[in-house]
């Protein structure tokens, strides 16, 4: 419980939906008038990697559900080999819900996975945020560059030092933010959640190379994502590089975009007050003012 004595991202069950062969494994906790968030994870994220700095004060006024895609943690199945395949798995998964309008919150692979939805089904997604993530055919989405793979592969270095080491600018100031970051991960001592296996992280790896190498026009579909989208990301994000939340808010028709200083991939959770502040400015907003 946090200190009010509702649900929190720390104390919230793990729970289950099964949807025709697939079981899904999923996270939710607030309420409140507020069109339900759904948060998609990052590349080997689980249920344990979202920080309770960031889900809890976006739980004040809405409901929040973090969703683990098929054969991630939990959830049973098949990794999907393209984004658009994960896209269909968190439909189905809303769908089994009875949710038909959400709010959605994308980090990293989750944002590719967030673009596609709302590319597929545009009338179920009300507002959209895009954090550290890339467009399809975006620079270096893949993350497949040698000192990335190097990092992932590293099965002696312990996996909060591959998230100071990924996540983080190498600057004490980023580095102090991601270690109290790391400690407000580990709060969560029941019930926790399973690690991602590396066969698993290559199925992720693919699916993010076949998102890398897009054919068609560059960056058209986005311009057919007509929601309000609040694209967010660190000055230096060597995982998905910056320049791609540059590429989103210019081809993205409703888009706005914030750059964190001194901070990488984890900049939401570098910066957690300042972010979830922004975006429930965001989700709270009326529509007339942007739409």
């Amino acid at each position: 419980m946090n200190s009010t004595g509702t649900p929190s991202n720390t104390t919230a069950p793990t729970r289950c939906v099964t949807a025709g062969e697939n079981t899904y494994a999923y996270r939710q906790f607030g309420s409140g008038p507020g069109t339900p968030l759904l948060f998609l994870q990052h590349f080997t994220g689980t249920l344990d990697n979202w920080d309770p700095a960031v889900t809890d004060p976006l739980a004040e006024g809405r409901t929040v559900i973090l969703f683990e895609n098929a054969g991630i943690g939990r959830s049973m199945g098949t990794v999907p080999e393209t984004v658009s395949g994960m896209a269909d798995h968190a439909m189905m998964f809303l769908e089994t819900l009875g949710l038909t309008k959400v709010d959605v919150l994308g980090f990293s692979l989750g944002g590719m996975v967030a673009q596609v939805m709302a590319l597929k089904r545009p009338a179920l997604l009300r507002r959209i945020i895009l954090t550290g993530t890339g467009p399809e055919g975006g620079v270096g989405v893949a993350m497949d560059r040698p000192e990335l793979l190097k990092v992932f592969a590293d099965s002696k270095m312990p996996p909060s030092d591959k998230l100071l080491s990924l996540f983080f600018e190498a600057t004490e100031t980023s580095q102090s933010a991601g270690r109290k970051f790391v400690q407000r991960l580990a709060r969560r001592t029941e019930e926790k959640d399973t690690p991602a296996s590396a066969e698993a992280a290559g199925l992720q790896l693919k699916a993010m190379a076949a998102w890398a190498s897009s054919h068609g026009e560059s960056y058209a579909d986005l311009g057919r994502i007509i929601q309000p989208v609040l694209v967010t990301n660190g000055n230096n994000d060597i995982m998905i590089p910056t320049v791609n939340s540059f590429t989103l808010s210019k081809h993205l028709p409703n888009a706005q975009l914030i750059i964190y200083p001194d901070s990488g991939h984890g900049s939401l959770f570098q910066y957690a007050g300042a972010f979830s502040s922004h975006v429930a400015e965001f989700l709270n907003r009326g529509d007339a003012l942007l739409d």
